[in-house]
């Protein structure tokens, strides 16, 4: 029996691309139309994504992504996430009376990495100028675009935030002094001069298409944008800090740690992806600077588990994968983190052996505590402040942060995601994020903001993830790929913070065992939990939280309240933004998109 799903899967023979917007997936199938390749489309997609979703990305954030290349059959990742400043030190926050690093303002700020991510894999794997993937983005930010309704009312938001705190930022989203309404066509015309004067400086630095890239490479990292950047953080700004000297306004100020120096010592690089093996398939995520592989410990604890007989959306089903999820995000907490500067013990982590072992802790009721392991008998190392978050959890509403919370701002930032494949079997996932237009004052003269990457740091020294120079920050950004016998099958990914490699499980679960198709099982009720500690300040906990879309039926609610899970029902269309595209066994190739929030689109043919 077919089942009803909001839109249809996708599928084609020629192109797939989809986002969590409509312009973006517009823009890259334009490319794709136009001749260009899945590395050319993705650029131009994430170019558009900067512009008409600012609350959710910026150029001054971070993205990985995982691309398959299919003149060489490798599959690799691409780190965009750039690392801490020079001076980013436990004793340099100690020095200011800084506990715990604020979400908001100059001192989270690391090296913005997405646009060097976008230059590197369109200079090595692309075939386009950068001007004929950039076009599209500039004329959205110079001439317009209809404004999300998410977006109008995050400006909202912080609108008073803007006028007296942030007026750079009010310069741009505040036109007429006023905050846009939610379709209104909106523009950002100094970030369109950044974007043409980037295309330009590249453009003058040689005649070849790869010359012009590393121009523009340098114009950012070296040059007028590094520049900007330099000078605006050493200004003071408010920030979402609750030490130091208020001035007499009440608001404290801080500058920034990054530098000029910082941007120029900076890279985009690549490396191996990690994998395990699921339901028949290996899917691949990013090393343990990011979150991705604590997808894959779940999937490991899963298949030891065995998932027969466990139904799509059932107690039993529930249960079992957010209790799973508990041990898996717990290993997060004390072992991951950048590999280059902390042993992470990774091959025992993803081990069968240690998911076999982890996966016997799951009992009949939902457990309440964070219960790291000792993977290969490393022990873990639980900082201060997580013990504490576990210990003071209580009830939170949405699994974030709530208005006030130590944040001069009241509004969340977020993600995007896009999946593209071309007709030659290329396959990009990226996850571009941060730089919110909300997390920063706007650069003068730039029109973007830098990323706050470096809330995800403790201060406390000595942990896997604490503060460091030139450090990368352990990410939430989680791209993935499922592979078939080292080919490339499906790329997909969602936002939502540490929802990510949570929402993506029942969705692999009802694609990969449960044979949904792509739609179907995006469309599918899902949940997630809340019990660990927040990778966002103030970093809260609630021990057994569980939200539900409320479509799972208050029986299954109710059945899992009954073992112990602190049941909050959502609304019925309220969890994840799953978006995927890839390439059947037969060279079909298929796309979907999420529904939910009435943005994402999967376009293709």
């Amino acid at each position: 029996m077919q089942t009803f799903t909001t839109r249809p899967e996708l599928l084609g023979t020629f192109g797939m691309v989809a986002s969590t917007h409509w312009l973006a997936s517009a823009a890259g199938m334009s490319i794709l139309e136009r001749g260009g390749n899945a590395y050319d489309a993705a650029v131009a997609t994430g170019l558009v994504l900067h512009v008409v979703e600012p609350h959710l990305n910026g150029i001054g954030g971070d993205m990985p992504a995982i691309c398959h290349d299919a003149r060489t059959g490798r599959t690799f990742v691409v780190c965009g996430q750039g690392t801490s400043p020079s001076a980013a030190t436990p004793e340099a926050y100690a020095t200011l009376g800084i506990e715990a690093i604020p979400g908001t303002g100059l001192l989270p700020a690391t090296v913005p990495g997405t646009f060097g991510a976008w230059l590197l894999m369109l200079e090595r794997y692309g075939t386009m100028h950068l001007r004929d993937v950039a076009e599209q983005a500039i004329g959205y930010a110079r001439h317009g675009y209809p404004l999300v309704g998410q977006a109008s009312a995050t400006i909202s938001q912080v609108a008073e935030v803007f006028r007296t705190q942030w007026p750079t930022s009010a310069q741009i989203y505040l036109p007429g002094g006023r905050a846009p309404g939610p379709r209104e066509r909106f523009a950002n015309p100094v970030l369109a001069d950044t974007l043409d004067r980037l295309v330009a400086e590249g453009e003058a630095a040689g005649p070849g298409r790869e010359q012009q890239i590393e121009g523009t490479r340098r114009a950012f990292y070296s040059g007028f944008v590094a520049e900007a950047i330099d000078a605006f953080s050493a200004t003071e700004q408010p920030d979402g800090s609750v030490v130091g000297s208020p001035g007499a306004d009440g608001l404290t100020r801080h500058r920034g740690l990054l530098t000029g120096a910082d941007l120029d010592g900076w890279r985009a690089s690549e490396e191996a992806p990690l994998t395990v093996d699921f339901a028949g398939h290996q899917v691949a995520k990013t090393g343990p600077w990011g979150q991705g592989p604590v997808l894959l410990q779940q999937l490991a604890m899963l298949e030891a588990a065995g998932l027969d007989g466990l139904g799509p959306g059932s107690a039993d089903l529930v249960h079992l994968v957010t209790e799973v999820a508990k041990l898996a995000f717990a290993d997060r907490e004390a072992f991951y983190g950048d590999p280059d500067h902390s042993h992470v013990p990774v091959e025992s982590l993803l081990s069968a052996e240690y998911a076999a072992e982890r996966v016997r802790l799951v009992g009949a009721q939902a457990d309440l505590t964070l219960r790291p392991g000792s993977p290969g008998g490393v022990a873990p190392q639980l900082g201060a402040r997580v013990r504490a978050a576990m210990a003071d959890g209580g009830d939170w509403p949405d699994g974030l942060a709530s208005p006030g919370q130590g944040e001069p701002t009241v509004a969340r930032g977020d993600t995007c995601h896009l999946d593209i494949v071309d007709r030659w079997g290329n396959v990009v996932a990226a996850t571009p994020s941060g730089g919110w237009l909300q997390s920063s004052p706007t650069i003068p003269g730039l029109g973007f903001a830098l990323g706050t990457r470096g809330q995800m740091f403790w201060t406390e020294p000595g942990l896997p993830t604490s503060i460091g120079p030139r450090r990368r920050p352990r990410t939430t950004l989680s791209p993935g790929m499922v592979l078939r016998e080292g080919k490339p099958y499906l790329a997909f990914g969602t936002p939502g913070g540490d929802q990510q490699d949570q929402w993506v499980v029942p969705f692999l679960i009802n694609h990969l065992v449960h044979g949904m198709d792509l739609q179907a099982a995006i469309d599918a009720p899902n949940w997630h939990s809340t019990h660990w500690p927040s990778s966002f300040a103030p970093r809260m906990a609630e021990p057994g939280g569980l939200r539900a879309e409320d479509r799972l039926g208050p029986a299954v609610l109710d059945d899992l309240a009954g073992r112990g899970h602190r049941v909050s029902a959502s609304g019925p269309w309220s969890l994840g933004r799953i978006s995927a595209a890839g390439i059947r066994s037969d060279g079909i190739l298929m796309a979907a998109a999420n529904p939910r929030g009435m943005q994402g689109y999967a376009v293709g043919r």
